[in-house]
């Protein structure tokens, strides 16, 4: 029987994801994309591999069996490709990324420039995924390794087969339109009862870990623009629409004027790397690895105590 990666892992994620939907989002392919890859896979196997059931798929008896299979010959995979790349005598290959907004621009463009310069032979291709995806993601192997982010109010939830290494903790601040809190050096998330907010979706963990904070502040937020993109939250802050938290990544992204202050209460957020727990010692992730914490190392060094953490 012939069959490739691609379709191998398209049916181990389905009992996990449930639908094909949600399986392409997983994987960073299209819907109809891993249903070819099953119909490939029910060609070379001549047996009938999943079966619908309402909106849901779920596997028969010979899809149990042949994913039970298949996540074993997916791990002798990743050892095969550990193998090889150890046996070279320099660091090269391809690594896939994903990587969220703030990471894309201000994270990735640093690393990529010393990855070049120490690894001429490594190279490094990324893709913009939703920053709540980027754990299935790398989980369901659609990428190598990934940037993401976790909040201590709302953690991502831990998986054994994931590893995560923490890069920077930042802390929230309060973006306000000019003049809104005048000569306030601090302000408490109960002073905002009365304002209206921008914030993304109370599903996603920075909405819920937003909405969080607020509520143990004895405040529930007054949320009126669910925006999840960050330049366009920074864009009505500044016309004055409403009022947002924000990090000094986020402030990079967009030259904006508004009044931006500190909040009595402590709300962080943490950009980790991720990695699959059978990859984590591949001398190609761990060179990207290595590079990015050392860039955190010099981003904190040069902040001082005050900045990145």
């Amino acid at each position: 029987m012939e069959w490739t990666s691609a379709q191998l892992r398209s049916l181990v994620e389905l009992p996990r994801r449930g639908t094909i939907t949600a399986v392409a989002q997983a994987l960073g392919y299209t819907p109809g994309g891993v249903s070819q890859q099953i119909a490939a896979l029910e060609k070379a196997t001549g047996m009938e591999l999943l079966r619908r059931v309402g909106r849901r798929v779920e596997l028969t008896d010979a899809g149990v069996t042949l994913a039970a299979h298949a996540e074993r010959i997916l791990a002798t995979e990743a050892e095969a490709v550990e193998a090889m790349e150890r046996a070279r005598s320099e660091i090269a290959g391809v690594l896939q990324v994903g990587l969220f907004a703030t990471a894309a621009a201000e994270i990735l463009p640093l690393a990529l420039q010393q990855v070049h310069r120490r690894h001429p032979g490594l190279s490094v291709h990324s893709q913009d995924m939703d920053v709540d995806e980027v754990f299935d993601a790398v989980a369901a192997g659609a990428v190598d390794l990934a940037l993401g982010l976790d909040y201590p109010d709302v953690p991502i939830p831990r998986n054994p087969a994931l590893r995560l290494r923490r890069l920077y903790r930042e802390r929230f601040s309060l973006a306000v339109p000019t003049g809104t809190m005048p000569g306030a050096d601090a302000v408490s998330l109960a002073a905002t009862r009365d304002l209206g907010w921008i914030l993304p979706s109370a599903e996603s963990y920075y909405g819920r870990a937003v909405r969080t904070a607020c509520r143990r502040a004895g405040v529930e937020p007054d949320v009126r623009h669910v925006v999840t993109d960050t330049a366009a939250t920074l864009a009505l802050v500044e016309a004055g629409i409403g009022v947002s938290t924000v990090t000094d990544l986020m402030l990079r992204l967009r030259s904006s004027r508004f009044d931006v202050v500190p909040l009595e209460e402590t709300i962080e957020r943490h950009i980790v790397v991720v990695v699959r727990a059978s990859a984590e010692f591949r001398p190609t992730v761990m060179a990207l690895v290595g590079i990015l914490g050392e860039l955190a190392d010099h981003a904190r060094a040069e902040a001082g105590p005050r900045g990145l953490v």
